[in-house]
């Protein structure tokens, strides 16, 4: 070291402990309650449906059929539950008897497990007939529901026989009361097409909702 130089003090590291940003945990909380808020606000219910009639299904899932909107306000208050419009674009819109309540705390834990564990998919059929009378067909919508909510693909089936072949629009107007009626749970993946005697189209579960909801 040379004269008159001296050694200059050592510097002392910053052991400075980083705070975490408290902004991203607030977004998150923000995007939690906005998605909760959105689906209250996604289903009308009881008095907010203003339309005369609906397509309603019971508490049991089951399918009751094209009745007056008061009728089905009414069958849903006798039994203490809600009248939940499922499916606003269809024609009548579907509507379901369930506990709303019940039904959103399913949603939100749904999102809470990232849908719990996963089930197999499997490709399940569906037979119907151009001619099919409501309650056939409400007892197949019932399975398909069953087979939807569990997370399965429906492929939809309509056999024409004899002279049946000469009116496809029958069987298009079924297909299309299907997809109606299921349109709270599933979404078209194939329309429906003539293959023959045979005219199909494939139904896909929506996400989130393959699981029985609005059940005591």
């Amino acid at each position: 070291m040379l004269p008159g130089w001296s050694r200059a003090p050592p510097r002392r590291r910053s052991l400075a402990v980083p705070i975490p940003d408290p902004a991203p945990q607030r977004a998150r909380s923000r995007e939690t309650e906005r998605r909760r808020t959105t689906l209250a606000q996604d289903y009308r219910r009881n008095r907010q449906i203003r339309v005369p009639e609906v397509r309603l299904i019971d508490a049991a899932g089951e399918q009751v059929g094209i009745v007056q909107t008061s009728e089905a306000a009414r069958m849903a208050q006798d039994a203490n539950l809600d009248l939940v419009e499922v499916s606003p674009t269809a024609r009548p819109p579907v509507c379901r008897i369930m506990d709303f309540g019940k039904f959103k705390y399913a949603q939100r834990k749904r999102e809470r497990t990232g849908q719990g564990r996963k089930t197999a998919s499997h490709l399940k059929e569906l037979r119907v007939r151009p001619a099919i009378d409501e309650h056939d067909l409400g007892y197949r919508m019932v399975q398909g529901r069953r087979f939807l909510e569990a997370g399965h693909k429906v492929q939809v089936v309509c056999i024409f026989r004899g002279r049946q072949l000469r009116h496809p629009e029958h069987g298009y107007n079924v297909m299309k009361k299907v997809v109606e009626t299921l349109a709270d749970v599933a979404k078209v993946e194939s329309p429906a097409r003539m293959m023959g005697r045979r005219m199909t189209m494939m139904l896909a579960p929506l996400p989130q909702k393959t699981e029985r909801v609005g059940e005591g």
